[in-house]
């Protein structure tokens, strides 16, 4: 090979190193108090949680397909739906004595969500084709980035120098200030008078009108910001959070009796309808929410996946201490 042809190469070589900062659009989180959960939720939000969060700076939306190309560019990296599925891990997270998969079934792909259909598993599905093989993000740079795992979302934010949000810092984040009010604009209805988020219209699950303006997901910064100038901590997708899930997570918080500093989570994962998957927290519910049947876009709702999930209703945001 020439040196020309090295030089080149060399060229072409994707950095590690990112060289000049990504502009993820951080907005300032003032720190505060607040009851974290809710009253009238499920059992998983109760009890409430006296809870100090000190500030932090959080992006003013949903990481994009446009930021998140970038990082692949860049560090050459390759997301959990685009690897081979481990037999060993999923044998870890199945209960003893079940039966092990199919070899030919352990390929690259994800889950993706058809309405009328309901939830399949899709070979080739992956961030920059989201519904499959057939589907590309051409033209949808400023959509958030979907079928993210967990790891996939904090090798990200390593990347930028950031982390994923906690539970706490999440909602806190999210109430804008409304320290009590069901939404991040307030306690009125998600769809009166006016849309205020990317949520689910029609028949759920068969016909999404979109009749807010968007079937699926939407592009970052289509609804209000809330009083911090967040976009989108309610519906258009789900946002993975940095602490493991468990069902009594608050009473565990509780149990001190006093303010609770920054919390971070519990130390272990526990789902009783599947205690053996390891699960970490999803915030902000999606635009497979309906107003009927499901309510994952209160500030408070809680929601929870297997760290290697990708789904096409599932991103997240980045956070970074306050500048010095």
């Amino acid at each position: 090979m020439s040196r020309a042809s090295l030089l080149l190469l060399v060229l072409l070589l994707p950095s590690c190193a990112q060289k000049e900062p990504l502009d993820v659009g951080l907005v300032l989180i003032p720190s505060g108090d607040f009851l974290m959960g809710s009253a009238e939720g499920l059992a998983d939000e109760l009890p409430q949680v006296a809870v100090h969060v000190d500030g932090f700076r959080m992006s003013a939306t949903e990481i994009t397909n446009r930021m998140f190309r970038q990082f692949v560019r860049a560090t050459g990296y390759m997301t959990t739906a685009e690897k081979t599925p481990d037999k060993a891990v999923l044998m870890a997270q199945l209960p003893e004595g079940a039966q092990e998969p199919d070899p030919t079934a352990l390929v690259p792909g994800a889950l993706v969500h058809h309405a009328g259909v309901g939830w399949e598993w899709v070979i080739g599905a992956q961030w920059c084709r989201p519904l499959g093989p057939d589907s590309n993000i051409d033209g949808k740079e400023d959509f958030p980035v979907v079928q993210v795992s967990w790891d996939d979302a904090v090798a990200f934010c390593n990347w930028v120098g950031g982390r994923l949000p906690t539970e706490a810092e999440w909602e806190w984040a999210a109430r804008g200030g409304l320290s009590a009010a069901r939404y991040p604009w307030g306690d009125e209805e998600v769809l009166s008078p006016k849309p205020h988020a990317n949520v689910w219209q029609g028949e759920f699950p068969v016909t999404d009108s979109g009749s807010d303006g968007f079937k699926g997901c939407a592009p970052v910064r289509s609804f209000a910001a809330n009083g911090y100038g967040l976009h989108d901590m309610a519906g258009n997708v789900w946002e993975w959070c940095s602490d493991w899930y468990r069902g009594n997570s608050y009473a565990l918080l509780s149990q001190s009796g006093v303010r609770v500093s920054n919390p971070t989570g519990p130390e272990d994962f526990n789902d009783p309808a599947e205690p053996t998957i390891p699960k970490r927290v999803m915030r902000g519910g999606s635009f497979l929410c309906d107003v009927d049947v499901c309510h994952g876009y209160r500030c408070s709702a809680r929601m929870k996946s297997s760290c290697d999930t990708g789904l096409n209703h599932l991103g997240f945001r980045v956070v970074l201490p306050l500048q010095k």
